[in-house]
């Protein structure tokens, strides 16, 4: 009778598999990419700042012009942000838990500041709200002025960063399981109670990251932003717009001075945002 016999050095190896080719040539090809396409270039606006010294730069910066423009453009993007986020919240609350006649169309225009040429939201933003514009002209003898003033900045920034909190909260609440929502009120908890326990720590990371990306294309925006504010100096000029001029100018330090202040003040607010997401996952986390 023959038999196996298995030698006791023979062992058997367990090959992992992933769908992924392999990690190092995974990891470089995504650390040249993004070296070649942001670092580098994000480098080289540091550099050229660097080269204007200290003193230099923090005369460029804290001229009273640029600290006007970065103040207008970071304050109006935070707002517009905020409002997004809090309407942008209940936007894509109606769209997921109910139906209503034309419900597609409302949806698919939610998409419109994402498709529009952002001269076209620019002009179409001016028309609405100057004096003698569709709104306008009802707001103006109230004393309330939009067009050609910070207020148009904000209403600007607002338009153009509500897609980003809609599309990142709906699919958070279309996963959200209603059960939950069944249970507390079953429990006996009022609808205030349901959302600041159940819903908000469920949608918080979502809005937070909506926030996040509405704040950074308010902040560096440009075409749909110069048309309402009126780019008068001191009240109504934006960021961006200032480093256009110095280029214009020559002024390539300069310019370069105002768009590094820019990087490092947008990079400090939305490394504060990461972190409150990441606070908010794992208060979240901790809680189930």
């Amino acid at each position: 009778m023959s038999s196996l016999v298995l030698s006791p050095r023979s062992k058997t190896h367990t090959v992992r598999t992933t769908a992924i080719p392999g990690f190092g040539l995974t990891l470089g090809y995504t650390i040249v990419y993004l070296s070649l396409l942001v670092l580098i270039p994000l480098a080289g606006v540091f550099f050229k700042a660097a080269g204007l010294g200290f003193e230099g730069f923090w005369h460029v910066v804290s001229s009273p012009r640029v600290l006007a423009a970065l103040k207008l453009s970071f304050g109006a993007a935070l707002i517009g942000a905020s409002i997004n986020a809090v309407f942008g919240t209940l936007v894509a609350w109606v769209f997921v838990r109910y139906e209503f006649p034309g419900k597609r169309f409302f949806d698919a225009i939610i998409d419109l500041p994402f498709a529009l040429p952002t001269a076209v939201a620019g002009i179409a933003l001016t028309a609405l709200y100057a004096g003698n514009g569709w709104i306008g002209q009802y707001l103006e003898p109230l004393g309330i002025k939009i067009a050609y003033t910070p207020l148009g900045v904000i209403v600007a920034c607002t338009f153009i960063g509500l897609p980003f909190v809609v599309r990142t909260v709906q699919p958070v609440l279309q996963d959200a399981e209603k059960e939950l929502e069944e249970a507390a009120a079953s429990l006996g908890a009022d609808r205030w109670q349901t959302i600041t326990r159940v819903i908000l720590p469920t949608v918080l990371p979502a809005v937070l990251t909506g926030f996040a990306l509405a704040f950074a294309r308010a902040v560096g925006e440009y075409g749909s932003i110069i048309f309402i504010a009126g780019n008068l100096p001191m009240v109504s000029e934006i960021a961006p717009l200032l480093i256009i001029i110095k280029l214009e100018e020559f002024d390539y330090a300069g310019a370069t001075a105002v768009a590094s202040a820019m990087l490092i003040l947008s990079f400090i607010l939305l490394l504060l945002v990461n972190g409150l997401q990441v606070w908010a996952r794992k208060r979240h986390g901790g809680s189930r």
